[in-house]
């Protein structure tokens, strides 16, 4: 029997490139290749790169990444290499005459001439299907495609095009798919989660959509990411109060607070109109977990502008939160109307003095935490610990709670009730209560 070739795909970037990597290996698999993830395995002569090209960090690790492989091409470790995604859609001439070791540049939605040059027949049969990258029982279901917005810093909709939306029904079939593979949380991802159906039903639909996938069989937890603040529907809150299946948990990326700069970022939202969300958000859901990522450093920024952003982090105490720094995207609105002339290392003093401010936020949430019982679902066994998370947090972004493998044996993927007996910073440490293990 002839031996399976094997491809390593890489992927970069967001859980939106990752659902992109994991439908690309379903297609190769049942094209009869050995598929490996993110790997270093020197068996894998073909190297399949997924890139980002969303800000200039996540350009640079793109790239750095393509020259690692493309030296490893040269070096006879490996026979082909290809990249396709964000970075290769936006670049593709650039980085075709800069690294010609790399032997084709896909954009992000040809699947079909990637399979083509790797000799396999796309199967239509096979759409929705996907070859499941992170731990069995979680995965991400991406609902659309594109941006409509038009954020002045945002180079997604130059990328990937306008907000397009997936049907319910294929949304539903992929979501019993993937329950039956073993997944029981479902994170829920778009550029704009709360856009969803706007373009299809002439109606926002993301109520509608989680109400119908909460009734599949083995779906246990439905999370919501990238919530966009302006016009977030009243239903899409009554929803995450109202239904059981549904994580207390938003991420919903404010980006800053300042009036001005918000218009200059163009929001559509205002600083009033953010806090009156806030409140309302949590007057309907008092234990809702709110995740939120700030930008610093857009032009219009100044010191004032900053010190009502970081009055927003003391004020509203998010559960969770991220910062990043501006980059200027070529193409943008931003990049065409305004000068980038707040320094880098201002930005990142900047975004430092955020991260401080919400070390003692988070310090003051968990402390809150110690003796409190709480349901998780344990993802993986690292040393001497479990590792789990509680409906407040994703994986891979968010805070996990520690148990000790000598209190008890659980099973990767079960939920459990745990007490909690400990807290750091950015982490909690349980005791199961055994033998009561949920599902």
């Amino acid at each position: 029997m002839k031996k399976k070739q094997k491809i390593n795909v890489i992927t970069l970037g967001c859980s939106k490139n990752l659902v992109d990597s994991e439908r690309l290996m379903r297609q190769l698999e049942a094209g009869g290749y050995e598929l490996v993830h993110d790997s270093d395995d020197p068996v894998a002569r073909i190297v399949v790169i997924n890139t980002c090209g969303f800000i200039g960090d996540a350009k640079e690790e793109s790239i750095n990444t393509i020259l690692s492989f493309a030296a490893s091409k040269e070096q006879g470790d490996i026979d082909h290499l290809f990249v396709f995604g964000c970075l290769s859609e936006r670049y593709r001439d650039e980085l075709r005459s800069e690294i010609p070791e790399v032997d084709t540049f896909f954009g992000v939605t040809d699947l079909e001439g990637i399979l083509k040059t790797l000799n396999v027949v796309e199967r239509t049969e096979l759409l929705g299907e996907r070859y499941i990258t992170t731990p069995k029982h979680y995965a991400y279901l991406k609902i659309s495609e594109g941006c409509s917005w038009g954020c002045a810093y945002c180079a997604i909709p130059l990328i990937r095009g306008k907000y397009v939306s997936v049907p319910i029904e294929e949304l539903e079939a992929e979501t019993r798919y993937l329950a039956a593979k073993g997944v029981k949380e479902l994170i829920i991802i778009a550029q704009d989660t709360t856009y969803y159906g706007l373009d299809l039903y002439g109606e926002r639909k993301l109520a509608e959509l989680i109400r119908r996938l909460s009734q599949i069989e083995g779906i246990e937890w439905i999370r919501l990411h990238y919530a966009y603040p302006n016009q977030l529907p009243q239903n899409l809150i009554d929803e995450i109060r109202d239904n059981s299946k549904v994580c207390k948990y938003l991420d919903i990326p404010l980006q800053h607070i300042n009036t001005a700069v918000l218009n200059q970022m163009r929001r559509g939202i205002t600083k009033e109109e953010t806090y009156d969300l806030i409140k309302r958000l949590r007057e309907a859901v008092p234990d809702v977990a709110l995740r939120t990522t700030l930008m610093v450093g857009h032009p219009g920024e100044d010191e004032a502008a900053f010190e009502e952003l970081k009055q927003l982090v003391k004020d509203v105490k998010f559960d969770r939160m991220g910062v990043f720094t501006y980059s200027e995207e070529e193409g943008t609105y931003g990049a065409k109307q305004y000068e980038d002339c707040i320094s880098e290392e201002v930005k990142r003093q900047r975004a430092d003095e955020l991260m401080a401010i919400q070390q003692k936020v988070a310090k003051e949430m968990n402390s809150k935490r110690v003796g409190e019982t709480l349901r998780v679902m344990v993802d993986r066994m690292e040393s001497d610990y479990y590792i789990a998370r509680t409906e407040y947090d994703s994986p891979e972004v968010d805070q996990e709670v520690l148990i000790k493998k000598a209190t008890g044996d659980l099973e990767i993927g079960g939920f459990y009730m745990v007490t909690i007996t400990h807290a750091d910073d950015f982490d909690l440490y349980g005791e199961p209560q055994l033998p009561k293990r949920l599902k």
